[in-house]
Order: C-alpha cells, then sequence, then structure tokens
C-alpha cells in the first residue's frame, strides 16, 4: 500500500470517528468508548471538551460533513451546567451537561467561536442563528477580561491545574490569549459586539508582550513571573489564531526553539518535561502527540515549506496501524493510549487540507 492510499483510508476512517463521536443529543465528545475499536486500557475520555469539538466540527466540514455542527451548537447553547448562569466555559463536561472539570479555561471559548465563524463563513447571514452562542460567549470572556488579564483563575489548554494564572501575577497563557483574541475578532464579525473588539486588541498587546529578545522566542506563559518552558501550543499563534504570521521572525525562532526543546524522534511533544500519559501512572513519561505533528505540518504549509510540513505529517501516517485510528500519543513502547482521539483526527484532516490530499 502507498502512502497515498493509506492517507486515504485515515481519511476515510476520519470521517466514521467524527460520526462515532457526534452523540443522538448534539453532543462531540473527544472519544466514544463505547466503540469496540476504543482500547479497554485507556483512559475514559467519553466527555465533552468544547475545544475538541471546536477542531471536530472544523475538519468535519472540511470532510463534507455538515450535519453534527448545528446540533452541537445548540447543545452547547442548552446544556453546559452554570454555562447560562456564567456565561463562562469550563473544562469539560458529561455528555448529558454536567459540569466534569471546573478549571476555567478560555481558549475553549474562543475555539468555539472560531468553529461558528468557519461553519457559516461562506454565508454570515447564516450565523444569526446563534447569535444568542456568540453573544453569551463573546461577553462571557469580555466580562471576565481586566485589560491585562482574566479575573478568574484559568488553565491553559493541556488542563494541568498547578499552572494557573493568577490576578496577582497579572499572567496569561499565550495560546489562550490568542485563541480568545481571535474568537472575539470573529465573534464581532457575526454579531458585532460592544466591547469586544477593544479586548481583543488588548489581548493581542499580552501575547505580543509574551516575546522575550533574550531567549528570542514567545513564552508559554507571561505576567510578573514568566514560565520558560518550550510549549508546542503556541503553534496556534498561527493556525488558527492568526494573530502571527508564519514567516514573522518572532515566530520563526519559537518554532526553533519547538523542534529543539520538544521534538523527540520526529514526534511533537506537547511541552519540555512532559509526562502525562492517559494510560497508567503518569510516571512512565508522556509520548508524542499526532495531533501536535499535524500542527506543526499546518505551520510548514502555512509557511510555504511543503518538505518540513511532509516530515512531520508522514511521521504521524507511517505509524498509524492497520486499523488507521490515530491516538491521542505515540509511545516508542507498548503503550496505546487513548485511540482514537477525535481531535488527533482532526488535526490530520486540516493538515491534510493544507497539503492537498482532501479532493
Amino acid at each position: 500500500m502507498t502512502r497515498e492510499e493509506k492517507i486515504k483510508k485515515i481519511i476515510h476512517k476520519s470521517k466514521q470517528i467524527f460520526k462515532d463521536n457526534a452523540l443522538d443529543n448534539g453532543a462531540i465528545s473527544a472519544a466514544n468508548p463505547d466503540k469496540d475499536y476504543y482500547p479497554r486500557e485507556a483512559k475514559d475520555y467519553h466527555y465533552v471538551w468544547p475545544r475538541d469539538a471546536g477542531y471536530i466540527c472544523v475538519a468535519a466540514k472540511m470532510v463534507g460533513i455538515n450535519d453534527i455542527q448545528e446540533p452541537y451548537f445548540d447543545w452547547l447553547l442548552k446544556r453546559p451546567e452554570d454555562f447560562e448562569k456564567e456565561g463562562l466555559l469550563f473544562g469539560s463536561y458529561s455528555t448529558n451537561g454536567r459540569l466534569k472539570n471546573g478549571q476555567f479555561q478560555p481558549d475553549q471559548a474562543g475555539s468555539t467561536l472560531w468553529a461558528i465563524y468557519d461553519f457559516y463563513k461562506d454565508n454570515i447571514a447564516g450565523c444569526k442563528k446563534q447569535e444568542l452562542l456568540i453573544r453569551r460567549l463573546a461577553d462571557g470572556l469580555t466580562n471576565d477580561w481586566k485589560g491585562k488579564y482574566f479575573f478568574h483563575n484559568t488553565v491553559d489548554l493541556w488542563e494541568e491545574g498547578r499552572r494557573k494564572t493568577s490576578t496577582s501575577m497579572e499572567n496569561n497563557h499565550t495560546y489562550s490569549l490568542a485563541a480568545c483574541a481571535y474568537g472575539l475578532i470573529v465573534a464581532d464579525k457575526m454579531a458585532n459586539g460592544e466591547k469586544w473588539k477593544e479586548a481583543a486588541d488588548q489581548m493581542i498587546k499580552m501575547v505580543n508582550e509574551a516575546y522575550s529578545k533574550k531567549d528570542k522566542r514567545y513564552y508559554r506563559n507571561h505576567g510578573k513571573i514568566d514560565d520558560f518552558n518550550v510549549d508546542s501550543s503556541l503553534l496556534g499563534l498561527v493556525y488558527p489564531c492568526s494573530i502571527v504570521k508564519a514567516t514573522d521572525e518572532k515566530m520563526v525562532n519559537t518554532v526553533k526553539a519547538i523542534e529543539q526543546k520538544a521534538v523527540f524522534h520526529g514526534g511533537v511533544h506537547r511541552y519540555q518535561f512532559d509526562y502525562y500519559d492517559g494510560e497508567g501512572t503518569a510516571e512512565e513519561g508522556a509520548g508524542a502527540w499526532p495531533l501536535l505533528n499535524f500542527w506543526m505540518s499546518i505551520y510548514w504549509s502555512i509557511g510555504n515549506d511543503k518538505k518540513k510540513a511532509h516530515k512531520y505529517y508522514d511521521w504521524v501516517v507511517d505509524r498509524v496501524e492497520n486499523d488507521y485510528l490515530i491516538p491521542e500519543q505515540m509511545f516508542e513502547d507498548f503503550r496505546k493510549g487513548i485511540k482514537p482521539l477525535a481531535w488527533s483526527h482532526a488535526m490530520f484532516v486540516i493538515a491534510s487540507k493544507y497539503l492537498g490530499y482532501l479532493e
């Protein structure tokens, strides 16, 4: 089987994964352990992370699946516990809407606004039916934003509670800010909020200040005290957030640091000193994250280096087994981890589009 034939089979399998995770009540789960292909040893991911679901909505549209997005937006409006009251999205939810993880992860609202915009961008008038959801998401972010930081302590997309921001440190997770800023920008295009653009501009200013001239890279967390660890989520500043151009020297330097500090044997890891594995005791060491290899591939596609884009993309494709399922992590030992992770398949589809594999 040629690599191109294998890619087609993984694309076909990705369509199945998206449908398998789109549930009858509109929820889109991160993984579906009810399926017989889900490994017994894997942690239960039968929950809704709005961030994951946002990326899945965008990727599903790319492969011609357009019937899961609006049911999910409807679920999001009505189901998540305390969302109507707070206007904020927290870590994760049971598929019936009960709150599972109460961490405030503001990038989830930003990612959701991007997903809504992406679904309606070819017919922007269509987003009118989501106006209540758009305003709740955008107002929630804007009301919690205090010009330089969020009022509530925040956790980034890797949702590790020991790395919370705080008002006393006036610090922010850089990827989270970029996602929120871009979400507010597109929200303003869809529904014209009073303070959304102003808040987005303030967030972008904070993102710019997170670049260290000394270390020549963006810090993953910047404030009165900085977090110096290199983090691969900073790829998001280029895609999907469009805050920094791929060819900007600041971004080029940041990606160079990621490649030096978070790429091992060709696989992209979340950040330096990452040990989470989603299986066992999490003390055995983390694996590479396929979704990050695809994120890196997207970056290099946008940066017009198709050779490097293929390098990171093919690293995963070559390691996908004959079931064509893409896991959360790939290990150099026997561990399988979460398999499949729908977000991994979403990033594969997006990277495939940039490389011209989607018809």
